[in-house]
């Protein structure tokens, strides 16, 4: 049992890309729980969309195991600048950069500034993602299709392609795809089709980099409350946003931190092109 927030949540909107201290309950990112042991002790990560969220989650379990991080995040810089400070509370680095992942030039920046800043590299988080709801295909323009698709699957290839010449074998990239790879929300059709891309980009990509010895695996979380919620749904569904999970509710950030964590660790040197679902018991095939 827990005592995390349960549906209904107040009604409530708020401009894309949303703003953690704008929503009602505030998300549990791990701020009070998460306690570090050292298992990513001197890694050099890239973590994108690390500002809130599933991201601010990460980002504050792997500096508490022992990571120095730069994170890569929109324009939402409040929210960059609270995670810095819990990374660097935690005594390691933080590297903030702002910008959008979907310009190629960008991506290779990310990673040239974090082999500079860091002194390396040795784990890649590709979670940052766009997603907008329409009721109708002929609400969606192109331009949002395009958009979904450089943001969350076009970045993603940037990033690796940049990141693998500055990884040693043992490295590890970790890509966040979704419970919508496999049972597609029909009004988040570019965003679902796109998380469906990522899963089976890793799948690939992890046969791929095998020789390297660099392990490529996916995280696919169910509803999670994050501000991605309120900025793209409508109210009334925010309202009951998780319910439709056994456990009844939506997750929390700091309920995804470990999936990620043992992804990247040393210890799960033999796992790679997996899928490790976060879902509340809603089943992932």
């Amino acid at each position: 049992m827990t005592d995390d927030p349960t549906p209904p949540q107040p009604e409530q909107h708020q401009p894309m890309p949303g703003f953690t201290d704008r929503m009602d309950p505030r998300p549990d990112h791990g701020e009070d729980s998460y306690k570090g042991s050292g298992r990513l002790e001197g890694k050099k990560v890239v973590l994108t969309g690390g500002d809130s969220g599933i991201g601010r989650a990460v980002a504050i379990a792997f500096a508490r195991e022992g990571a120095d991080l730069l994170i890569s995040y929109l324009c939402e810089d409040e929210d960059a600048r609270d995670t810095a400070r819990l990374v660097e509370e935690a005594g390691r680095k933080a590297v903030l950069v702002a910008g959008d992942i979907s310009d190629p030039d960008h991506c290779r920046a990310i990673i040239d500034k974090a082999v500079s800043e860091l002194g390396g590299l040795d784990v890649l988080v590709n979670n940052a993602a766009h997603q907008a709801s329409f009721e109708d295909i002929a609400d969606i323009s192109d331009e949002e299709w395009e958009k979904t698709f450089a943001t969350n699957i076009h970045a993603m290839f940037y990033l690796v392609k940049a990141a693998v010449p500055n990884m040693k074998p043992g490295s590890s990239i970790i890509n966040t795809t979704s419970i919508n790879a496999d049972q597609p929300n029909e009004h988040l059709l570019a965003y679902a089709t796109t998380k469906g891309a990522i899963q089976n980009f890793t799948m690939g990509l992890a046969q791929l980099l095998a020789k390297k010895e660099i392990r490529v695996n996916c995280v696919a979380p169910g509803p999670i409350w994050t501000p991605l919620i309120p900025s793209t749904m409508p109210p009334k569904v925010v309202r009951d946003f998780g319910k439709n999970t056994p456990m009844g509710r939506a997750g929390q950030p700091r309920e995804l931190a470990s999936a990620y964590v043992m992804l990247a660790t040393d210890e799960s040197s033999y796992t790679t092109g997996a899928t490790v679902a976060v879902t509340g018991g809603r089943p992932f095939i």
